[in-house]
């Protein structure tokens, strides 16, 4: 009986739980081995198109990130751990990085390949954000210089649009783990909670302006009023433009925009229904134009799918900075590429030969104090609607 009552004991008892493994040993040495040999040996398994595929960018541009990141941030420095061996190297971090920006996928995708867990991955992002602005954010983020203005007018105006530096538009990147309570300001009519990106870009979709943050229940009207956007033109820091339009002058840069856009003296419109031909014309060549931010907007969601993707963040200000990274690596391939993928001959303007009307004034200080009266005038100046009126008659007879 006693062993009758032992079998039983044994056959009832509820099986002992399996203990959670703390530590997976994910071998990180051959995640290292591994991606060394697929994309930067010398006899390399995948040729130079498929790591721009992959990598969105050529190789040597992404080497030039790591280089700089591996120097300039403490995290990226391949470090020994106290039984004396190597930990990550920056490749596998910056490649687990980009691979998550490009690709929108989830922070464990690239675990069996890169041997990185999933809080290493949110790490390596959260820390390549952070070291890709402040290393290359005051290169690749600014605003325009006398050299950059002079250029942009000069194509505007060999685009028919003298006087203009590029086109402004909104942008709404879906918010999927918005906070309950913010969820109403940020949410428009029955959609799904969104924030805007406000930016300015040009002919070779450089992105010169970025503000993001504001709610998805504003406009662009109210994102304007919230924009720094013409903070420089305020306060009289920005450098000085002359550009003549029909036999007059003006000194005021403008961007193109859509219809929902004050009538200022910095922002042309296309002709909502234009009656003659000439109307009609400038509606054509304006919508053309004004194209440009909007393919920057579709080229970026397709370079980074992260930032077409909801957004899986809580956190506001971590989204910010993947938005900011997500611009600041767009202008650094725009300009590794400018010369094989520009739409615009720019070797006319470099040897001087293209002659314009437009003239930067290279000797006027940015760096003034600002003007309490100065300030008050250059507000009107900006939002004067008769010059707009003015500016953009000049523009249909110039057209």
């Amino acid at each position: 009986m006693d062993h009758l009552y032992d079998a039983l004991s044994e056959i009832q008892a509820p099986p002992k739980p399996k203990k959670k493994r703390a530590y997976i040993e994910r071998e990180r040495e051959l995640g290292h081995q591994q991606l060394w040999n697929d994309y930067f040996s010398e006899d390399c398994t995948y040729p130079p198109h498929v790591f721009r595929r992959r990598f969105r960018m050529n190789k040597p541009l992404f080497m030039h990130i790591v280089d700089r990141l591996s120097k300039e941030v403490s995290y990226f420095k391949q470090k020994r751990d106290a039984a004396g061996r190597f930990g990550l190297s920056a490749l596998q971090k910056c490649t687990a990085a980009i691979r998550i920006m490009a690709y929108g996928s989830a922070s464990d995708a690239v675990d069996e390949y890169l041997r990185l867990g999933e809080s290493t991955t949110l790490l390596c992002l959260e820390k390549f954000v952070e070291g890709v602005i402040n290393v290359f954010g005051d290169e690749y983020l600014r605003r325009p210089t006398a050299d950059d203005l002079q250029r942009l007018l000069d194509v505007g105006e060999s685009r028919g649009f003298p006087g203009m530096i590029g086109s402004i538009d909104c942008m709404h990147w879906e918010w999927k783990n918005c906070p309950t309570a913010w969820r109403g300001q940020y949410t428009r009519g029955s959609g799904k909670p969104t924030i805007v990106l406000e930016a300015v870009a040009s002919y070779d979709l450089w992105f010169w302006h970025a503000f993001f943050g504001p709610s998805g229940t504003l406009n662009d009207i109210n994102v304007l009023d919230r924009s720094p956007i013409f903070d420089d033109i305020f306060k009289g820091r920005a450098p000085k433009v002359t550009y003549w339009v029909n036999g007059r002058q003006y000194d005021l840069a403008y961007y193109l925009t859509d219809g929902i856009y004050p009538d200022w003296a910095t922002f042309i419109q296309s002709i909502p229904l234009p009656q003659s031909e000439k109307a009609r014309l400038f509606a054509t060549t304006q919508e053309s134009v004004r194209k440009d931010v909007e393919r920057a907007f579709g080229v970026l969601q397709a370079r980074f799918a992260i930032v077409k993707n909801p957004a899986l963040f809580w956190d506001k200000v971590k989204i910010g900075k993947i938005m900011r990274t997500s611009i600041i690596l767009h202008n650094m391939i725009v300009e590794n590429e400018r010369g094989s993928q520009s739409l615009i001959d720019l070797t006319t303007f470099e040897r001087g030969e293209g002659s314009t009307t437009s003239q930067v004034d290279r000797s006027y200080s940015t760096t003034m104090p600002t003007n309490f009266t100065n300030l008050i005038g250059n507000r009107k100046k900006v939002k004067d609607k008769r010059i707009h009126d003015q500016l953009k008659a000049d523009l249909v007879e110039h057209i």
